[in-house]
Order: C-alpha cells, then sequence, then structure tokens
C-alpha cells in the first residue's frame, strides 16, 4: 500500500481525475471520427449481451 501525504492523495486523485477525462473526451473524439467502428462496437455488445442473456 502507498504511504501517502494527504497533499500527495490528492494530487494523486486530482491527476486520476484528469486521466479519466481526457480519456473519456478521446473515446468520444474516436466514436465521432469514425463512425463506423462505434457502430460496429455496439452491434458486437448488443450481440455478446443477446448470446449471453440466453443461456441458462
Amino acid at each position: 500500500m502507498l504511504n501517502l501525504t494527504p497533499e500527495e492523495s490528492r494530487e494523486r486523485l486530482r491527476r486520476r481525475a484528469r486521466f479519466l477525462r481526457e480519456l473519456a473526451e478521446a473515446r468520444e473524439l474516436r466514436e465521432r471520427v469514425t463512425p463506423h467502428r462505434a457502430r460496429r462496437k455496439q452491434i458486437h455488445a448488443a450481440l455478446r449481451h443477446r448470446t449471453f442473456r440466453f443461456l441458462p
């Protein structure tokens, strides 16, 4: 386990939050730039969900 001071802990959380925001932004941008990939991803996810839903 990391032994961080409260300041280091807050800074780490800030960096993590910034990283996650940038990651989400990058995903949105990729889906806008390549809509065919996004559509294919949605179709595959739907098929996966439907497949596992019917398995006993």
